[in-house]
């Protein structure tokens, strides 16, 4: 454990996820003293306490892996969850971070002190200042429920509760929402339940995990432009699975990553063996009867909800960030405007695995961290004045164009210095002639 006497010249990193180990050890590889803290018993994340055990992830071991500390070539190309939790654990050992965290300490609130310190106050009532915090605490875990019309007297069971078999044996089962987590549960239902529906509002873009032998996420074909990465992969559906009609489910009605979408065939398979059977959006429902907006109906025991999260942060004050259809008005990815010392990362998802990604973009964000104290403004706001940054529109990101951003970015820094000093300057002779400041 570090010497804790004394924060106020550190930075705390709420979470020890794939994102939170990341920045410790960009952190740590620039000299920026550091704390790590988390709800949960140990490193992990998501991985040590919100998935079902027989989880594997979708992204490949290769697509996945941190580009500075390959997985074992001994894992398979997708790793299970008791596979990803103990690859974490390695890396925080052998970056040295188990050292800079604490567990089972949980995040009350994250309120500034001043321009240049930030008070942290704990569940278990210890309060503590910080330099700086670094918000990486995840996107699958507030969970988002179906609004139903009516009243369901059934069971209803968020897919982030779901953890074996055993909670679906011998149900009427119907799973509402299409994705990874959906499709998986759906099949588990299908195969040890009484029965299992699942109801999607609109069509979904299902993706094979493989293609002639190789995980899709390793086929090169990702350092294209989106539109050639569209045209490629609509192929490779059409000669591998067909129209989705076929199967009974929807067209979907949004282009490829406009959502994001789901990989492997499983889903697939079940309906073509009678297991799964698929409907359209849900109507009403009354008691345990489910109506569906083509006039269909279906009794239950257990509905899951795999409806998704919301992403939220509630230790900061209300209004501080803004979430705009669960995308965070961020600049760079991290540096809300206006705010000094917060930096909110992890909150997207990149679209092919995290791996490619997080190491080069960690190690920036630890660059501009530290470059902090030389700036008179805050990172954000600097951004902001920028005409080459925007505020985000998706949360999903193109991993290889992201790369070569930060490629770029790593050149041009010394120009956000620049035009720190030229608004500096201009704040200055606005005071000079009296005129409102233009200091966030």
């Amino acid at each position: 454990m570090s010497d804790r006497s004394s924060t106020s010249e550190r930075h705390l990193v709420i979470g020890a996820g794939p994102i939170g180990l990341a920045m410790g050890a960009a952190l740590k590889r620039r000299g920026i003293p550091f704390d790590i803290v988390d709800v949960g018993s140990g490193v992990g994340g998501n991985w040590l306490h919100g998935v079902y055990r027989s989880a594997h992830i979708v992204s490949s071991r290769k697509a996945t892996e941190y580009a500075d500390y390959p997985m074992p070539e001994y894992f398979p190309d997708f790793p299970s969850a008791d596979q990803m939790l103990a690859y974490l654990t390695a890396f925080a050992e052998d970056r040295g971070l188990l050292p800079h965290c604490e567990f089972n300490k949980k995040v009350s609130s994250v309120v500034s002190e001043d321009a240049s310190h930030w008070t942290v106050t704990f569940a278990d009532g210890e309060t503590r200042t910080y330099k700086g915090v670094v918000v990486c605490n995840g996107h699958h875990w507030d969970k988002r429920y179906p609004e139903l019309r009516g009243t369901f007297t059934g069971e209803i069971l968020h897919s982030k509760d779901y953890r074996d078999v055993s909670q679906v044996e011998g149900k009427r089962v119907l799973v509402i929402g299409g994705g990874n987590s959906g499709v998986d549960m759906a099949c588990d239902a299908g195969r040890f339940g009484k029965s299992c529906d699942i109801s999607l509002k609109s069509g979904y873009w299902y993706l094979p995990k493989t293609f002639l032998g190789r995980p899709l996420t390793d086929v090169p074909i990702w350092g294209l432009p989106i539109f050639m990465q569209r045209a490629i992969l609509r192929t490779i559906v059409k000669l591998s699975i067909g129209d989705y009609r076929r199967y009974g489910l929807q067209r979907p009605n949004h282009k490829l990553f406009d959502r994001h979408p789901a990989f492997g065939t499983d889903l697939l398979g079940a309906i073509r063996l009678g297991r799964v059977k698929p409907h359209p959006a849900i109507d009403h429902v009354d008691g345990k009867t489910v109506t569906f907006v083509d006039g269909s109906t279906g009794t239950y025991d257990l509905i899951i909800a795999a409806t998704g999260f919301y992403t939220s942060f509630p230790f900061l004050p209300d209004g501080l960030i803004k979430v705009k259809d669960n995308v965070v008005q961020v600049y760079g990815g991290a540096f809300p405007a206006g705010i000094r010392g917060l930096y909110i990362v992890g909150w997207a998802q990149a679209r092919n695995g995290f791996g490619r990604l997080i190491t080069p973009l960690s190690d920036l964000y630890a660059r501009l961290i530290a470059m902090q104290d030389e700036l008179e403004f805050p990172i954000g706001t600097l951004m902001e004045q920028s005409f080459t940054q925007r505020l985000p529109t998706t949360h999903l990101v193109d991993p290889e164009k992201t790369r070569r951003e930060i490629r770029l970015a790593h050149w041009v820094l010394p120009l956000l210095k620049l035009r720190d000093r030229r608004m500096a300057r201009k704040e200055a002779f606005a005071a000079e002639k009296g005129r409102i400041p233009v200091r966030a």
